[in-house]
């Protein structure tokens, strides 16, 4: 892709290698921790094949008509989300003010990244301790050999609740996406993700294999996919809806800020169904990956964080070659989380190279001196600082702590206020005109997913945040 020319202080504006670069970094935009662990578990809680069926209908009628909606703005507009958003509107003879979009935007991912660094730090923590253990263990040996179940749960908190260990471990996973955003979009961005993601769907897939013949894999079929529609009442359907909206990472500015690097040539339609497709299946075969080494162990499928970090690493203690598995388990993980972090740092690096004209390693160490001191604060929230409730005094804040603080705040108010904004400026205030010159869909295609965009997606979207609010 050729460059073209930017506000930004080179002169110049970075663009994708090519199309499968962008796409890459897309996916591993978008895939994280939430593909990982979230969706199998609400999968098989939630109505199993039922729960299934409608999350992907959610994510092909609301998430991926949004996600190309963000995508073409950043490609008409060629700079850092707010002017994007800002081109687009003066064109369409629209306020400049839609240009807050894309600022509650950047102000999301900044957010969001001083937090998911944190955990992270936590993925670090368990690749190092599965290392030693594999190092005195042996390839063939269990996890943990020799620990109780109590001891290895432990481990968990026993981290959490450290603070040094916590900060340090923030430090060195910010330090690590710090490296890859400083060298640029195709010295830096693009080579994470064009390396890491094929070695991440490697280890998915393998881990998956071995589960397949070691694990209990017929338990794990009747869990996520037996068709149980009685279970998908209107509470689950708004957490599938809600689990397709934060699985694509909508609503962060990230989608708006990486197709602005896209070339002219990349029809975004195709692209963008590319990237759902992965990041869909990565989420499907995770539960395949992650549950029959569960069922396995005899062990309950728990959801959230306690999956990952408490009850695989006790399924890894009963399973032959459990520390190698543990290992490549928790590397793939980290892979995921630090594609996931290097797209949350460009959005505000981005921004703050076009807005104050610096160069690109001057804004990235600013928005990593930022994420460091909101981390340090996410961090210290599970020990020193747990008693610290910053936004208590609100009950959608109430007894949480500074992490939990900013999740909430992300999660449940700014990422759903943008998505909604930005459906309603794409579907209603922006130009017809400039939105089919991006947008590479023509005839009834087109008009189902103006359809979506102006009316499904913005009602989809409002219900997200009624029910993130009011429960």
């Amino acid at each position: 892709m050729v460059a073209s020319t930017s506000p930004g202080s080179s002169g110049e504006r970075e663009g994708w290698s090519s199309r499968t670069a962008f796409i890459l970094a897309a996916i591993g935009s978008a895939v994280g921790l939430g593909n990982l662990v979230r969706f199998p578990a609400e999968a098989g809680a939630n109505g199993g094949g039922a729960f299934v069926l409608f999350y992907i209908l959610c994510i092909v009628l609301i998430g991926l008509p949004v996600l190309l909606s963000e995508t073409l703005i950043g490609r008409h507009g060629q700079a850092a989300a707010p002017e994007s958003y800002r081109k687009m509107a003066l064109e369409s003879g629209a306020s400049k003010q839609w240009e807050f979009v894309a600022s509650l935007g950047v102000l999301s991912a900044f957010l969001v990244l001083s937090f998911y660094c944190v955990l992270g730090g936590w993925v670090l923590y368990y690749v190092g301790t599965f290392a030693a253990d594999l190092v005195s263990s042996g390839v063939t040996g269990p996890a943990f050999a020799g620990s109780s179940f109590e001891q290895v749960e432990a481990l968990f908190p026993a981290m959490i609740s450290n603070g040094p260990v916590t900060v340090a471990l923030n430090i060195g996973f910010l330090l690590i996406t710090l490296y890859f955003v400083s060298r640029g979009v195709s010295g830096g961005i693009e080579k994470v993700a064009v390396y890491l993601m094929p070695i991440f769907f490697i280890l998915l897939v393998a881990i998956t294999v071995y589960g397949a013949f070691g694990g209990a894999m017929g338990e794990t079929v009747s869990y996520l996919f037996t068709f149980e529609p009685a279970k998908l009442s209107a509470d689950v359907m708004l957490a599938a809806i809600g689990q397709a909206f934060f699985s694509l990472s909508l609503g962060v500015a990230g989608m708006v800020t990486y197709g602005a690097y896209v070339s002219r040539e990349t029809n975004l339609a195709k692209t963008s169904g590319i990237i759902v497709a992965a990041d869909t299946s990565v989420a499907l075969i995770a539960g395949l990956c992650i549950f029959p080494i569960v069922f396995a162990a005899g062990l309950a499928p728990n959801g959230g964080l306690g999956l990952m970090f408490q009850t695989l690493p006790h399924a890894f203690q009963d399973i032959p070659g459990g520390a190698l598995i543990g290992l490549a388990f928790f590397v793939m993980v980290a892979f995921a989380a630090l594609t996931s972090s290097v797209a949350l740092m460009e959005v505000p690096s981005a921004w703050v190279i076009d807005r104050f004209k610096v160069s690109r390693l001057v804004a990235t160490l600013l928005v990593t001196a930022g994420a460091l001191v909101l981390g340090a604060l996410s961090a210290l929230s599970m020990g020193a600082l747990s008693g610290w409730h910053p936004l208590g005094f609100i009950p959608l804040f109430e007894g949480q702590g500074m992490l939990d603080t900013l999740d909430t705040l992300t999660g449940k108010l700014t990422l759903p206020i943008g998505a909604l904004l930005t459906s309603i400026f794409v579907g209603w205030i922006a130009e017809k005109r400039l939105i089919d010159s991006e947008n590479g869909l023509e005839g009834g295609l087109h008009r189902l997913w103006l359809f979506l965009v102006r009316w499904l997606c913005p009602i989809a979207l409002a219900a997200i945040l009624i029910f993130g609010i009011f429960g």
